[in-house]
């Protein structure tokens, strides 16, 4: 039996989309008329075409069934604990208490500095701060659980008086027990919580929203000559298989974010695939997260332009994300990104 896939596409933003919304020629991406599609693209491993919305009861009643499905899914608003997604995309400010990562190791892993760097990223506007205690740049070792701790415990418990909403950035069960007993508010495993197998019972236990991260192979061995079928379907197939497996242990909300892990067991063809196709999860009914801040595809892409800090090419894929309805862009440079966004969707206002 063949497997279909529904990916939207056409996208409209600002007051455009508003009036196609308004005149029923285009659907809203949750329930946000600021931005919308008149197409979709239904994928198998055999074939891909696109369709209007207006065609979709040319189709048989079969398919029609998956079509609807997957578009109650895309259309709906996204629901989510002390997250608020009808104002898209929200920023995750990046704090890495590392000595070692790949863009800012041992800027900020003096505890002054860390409080000062996350109260600056606040300021800019992050809405989720993600503190993290061990590098996962490919080639990086794991480091012991007692180091990790060691390195974000004090700043964890500073930010809990100003309420900040805190990611975990760690793939270890222990470090995330202690980071709940200190109130962070979100897990992010970037291992797709294969790293640590006592991972899904902490999660169980306490029923605390996560990040469900797709990664190849672990940050010692995922750069090297990854292989997928179809990248964009083998990294969906692994969202929906996991999501069965996480209901089939006990955990039953629906607080989970989908990270395809850009630059995660992902070369350049790859990581290119998934940004231009990555509203396809969207049909998988959770928000989607980005990590494109500073990545090493923006080098490859521009050449003699590369840059220390890459904002040039971290905006414009951020911006290139925000129009396919990504929820949540993970960035380090909080400040110039959400000027690009305020500037950008200003110009859609008319």
């Amino acid at each position: 039996m063949v497997k279909y896939y529904t990916r939207a596409c056409n996208f409209f933003y600002g007051k455009k989309s508003k009036i196609k919304v308004k005149h029923k020629s285009s659907l809203p991406i949750g329930k946000n008329n600021f931005l919308s599609f008149d197409k979709i693209e239904i994928i198998s491993r055999q074939k891909k075409r696109k369709i209007h919305i207006n065609k979709i009861h040319l189709e048989n009643k079969e398919l029609q069934k998956k079509i609807k499905t997957d578009l109650k899914l895309i259309t709906r608003l996204k629901k989510f604990d002390k997250l608020n997604f009808k104002n898209i995309p929200l920023l995750m400010g990046v704090l890495n208490l590392t000595p070692d990562s790949f863009s800012d190791g041992g800027k900020y892993n003096d505890k002054k500095k860390a409080l000062s760097r996350a109260k600056e990223l606040i300021r800019s506007g992050c809405k989720i701060l993600d503190i993290g205690g061990e590098s996962t740049r490919p080639g990086s070792k794991q480091v012991e659980k007692k180091i990790e701790w060691e390195r974000i415990k004090q700043t964890i418990n500073q930010l809990n008086k100003s309420k900040t909403f805190i990611s975990l950035d760690t793939r270890k069960s222990e470090i995330m027990k202690k980071g709940i007993l200190n109130n962070v508010n979100l897990i992010n495993d970037v291992s797709g919580l294969k790293h640590d197998p006592k991972t899904i019972m902490i999660l169980k236990k306490t029923q605390i929203p996560f990040i469900l991260h797709h990664m190849k192979g672990n940050p010692e061995t995922m750069q090297k000559n990854p292989k997928y079928k179809n990248v964009l379907l083998d990294i969906y197939d692994f969202f929906e298989k996991k999501i069965s497996e996480i209901r089939r242990k006990g955990i039953y909300h629906n607080n989970i974010i989908l990270d395809p892990g850009i630059g995660f067991g992902k070369n350049l063809k790859h990581n290119l695939t998934i940004l231009r196709g990555i509203s396809i999860f969207h049909s998988l009914g959770f928000p989607i997260m980005l990590g494109i801040s500073r990545k090493k595809f923006i080098k490859e892409l521009s050449g003699i332009n590369d840059s220390k800090n890459r904002i040039g090419g971290t905006i414009s894929s951020s911006l290139y994300a925000m129009m396919q309805g990504v929820h949540i862009l993970r960035v380090h440079d909080v400040n110039e990104v959400n000027q690009s966004i305020k500037v950008f969707k200003s110009l859609h206002l008319k």
